[in-house]
């Protein structure tokens, strides 16, 4: 019995050792039983959470950008980053497995697995095959089991489509039936500016990824595709304006920067970093030669566009009005509203009339408003520039003649706080919303509420999935 169970073992031994050495497929480190390593499937997803925030046209740091194949394979300043089938030699793999890596910057290190992926990739021929009807949309939509807080809202210049925040996306809805249309999912989590340009026929949105990048979607209206996404920064980015003749953008960031962005070729133009604290807000001038900022450090600053050149504080910011969270130019003339921490909204002439004294007279306010319930967080003014509204931290929205000052109305626009508000191109409506993640549309005269819903489709199935999943592993 022993020697038969003995001449068993000895014939199955004999076998696997066969197996092993003449199987093709079998080999010594295990990659033979792995697929092979997918360019767009998983580099491109890393490449975008942990390279694309420094490596990116508008910002790319030692020439190198990663945002497509053909770029990265280019390389930058030191030579090629990949050279297929030999990843020791290749720049890329030094840069992220160094000790300690010298990519990404500001952020923890690939995991080991990562550098594998990339490893296994180069060595495998460093291979592109991105599917050519690959689009940057392609993503699932985000479900929602409660509703986020609203951050951003527009309606498009000729008030059918109703623009929010959600998510990694922005949902459009039907103005006059509210019914859902379309989602316009990127790859910015926050989402902070909406804003329509070139006569509707774009939609750009900015936001960005906490700690990540900050980036500015622009998205064709007409098929509601994206037509490119320009990253910059190393995280959420503010107070999106467009040019009057659309070919160029400026924002704010957390990095204490304004930036002015070419479109068509992604270059930045201007990096204005003369604020001592986040920036919110940006505008054009009525004619594109100059933008103003807003910044939480109180200051409105006047920069020329074309030289980057700072001209002007266009407010005294030594007054003690505290911190500015938004700003909203006049449709027609070179005025800026401005509102923020101490409550009163205030609105400037851009350019200078009268001369700096040394009291630093605020010679370009034109008119300081009622002040309002709380912090003033959001501001928009109507089309035709008659009205305007402001939304505050104790969840009021109030519409107000610009002439005059007078009140025209209040409403109850959250149950909180009103973090965003947009006038229907008509003047007729005033949108809502903030941080309990509803939608409130009021008649603009009388303040009656119209309708109310909430900003995000809520998932109520999968709530309880959720309490299903956690009761399963407990």
């Amino acid at each position: 019995m022993e020697k038969s169970i003995f001449k068993s073992l000895n014939y199955l031994g004999f076998v696997l050792f066969c197996f092993v050495v003449w199987n093709p497929f079998v080999m010594a480190d295990g990659h033979g039983k792995k697929e092979p390593v997918s360019y767009h499937k998983q580099i491109v997803p890393i490449l975008k959470r942990s390279c694309q925030g420094c490596h990116h046209p508008g910002d790319p740091n030692a020439d190198l950008i990663v945002t497509s194949y053909a770029e990265l394979k280019r390389g930058g300043m030191a030579g090629e980053a990949i050279i297929p089938g030999k990843p020791d030699e290749s720049l890329l793999i030094e840069l992220i497995s160094g000790d300690p890596p010298a990519m990404p910057q500001n952020q923890d290190p690939l995991t080991a697995e990562e550098i594998d992926l990339f490893k296994r990739w180069i060595l495998e021929g460093a291979k592109d095959d991105t599917p050519e009807e690959a689009d940057e949309t392609d993503a699932e939509y985000p479900s929602y089991t409660v509703p986020p807080v609203v951050s951003a809202m527009a309606y498009s210049p000729d008030g059918s489509i109703f623009a929010v925040s959600g998510v990694n996306e922005v949902l459009l809805y039907d103005s006059k039936s509210f019914e859902l249309k379309a989602r316009l999912v990127g790859k910015a989590r926050r989402i902070q500016s909406i804003v329509y340009a070139d006569g509707g026929k774009i939609v750009g949105i900015a936001g960005g990824s906490p700690a990540q990048f900050g980036e500015v979607q622009l998205w064709d209206t007409a098929t509601n595709k994206l037509i490119k996404a320009i990253r910059s920064t190393y995280d959420t980015i503010y107070g999106l304006s467009f040019s009057p003749d659309a070919s160029r953008v400026a924002f704010g960031s957390s990095d204490k920067t304004v930036r002015v962005i070419s479109i068509a070729d992604e270059k930045e133009l201007v990096k204005f970093d003369n604020h001592g604290d986040w920036v919110f807000g940006t505008a054009f001038s009525t004619d594109g030669s100059h933008f103003v900022s807003c910044s939480r450090d109180t200051a409105l600053k006047l920069v020329e566009v074309d030289t980057g050149s700072f001209v002007d504080d266009v407010n005294s910011s030594n007054k003690g009005y505290g911190e500015i969270n938004a700003i909203a130019r006049h449709p027609n003339t070179d005025q800026v509203l401005s509102v923020g921490e101490d409550r009163i909204p205030r609105l400037y002439r851009m350019f200078r009339q009268t001369r700096r004294d040394v009291g630093n007279t605020d010679f370009n306010l034109i008119r300081a408003y009622e002040a309002q319930s709380g912090s003033i967080e959001s501001v928009a003014f109507s089309a035709d520039g008659t009205k305007f509204a402001v939304g505050n931290a104790a969840g009021e929205a109030r519409i107000y003649n610009v002439a005059d000052g007078k009140r025209l109305v209040s409403m109850q626009g959250d149950t909180v706080g009103v973090f965003a508000l947009a006038f229907h191109p008509d003047g007729t409506q005033l949108a809502t919303g903030g941080f309990d993640g509803k939608i409130r549309i009021f008649d603009a005269n009388s303040g009656k509420q119209l309708n109310i819903f909430m900003s995000v489709p809520i998932e109520t199935t999968a709530s309880e999935d959720v309490t299903l999943t956690v009761t399963g592993m407990t």
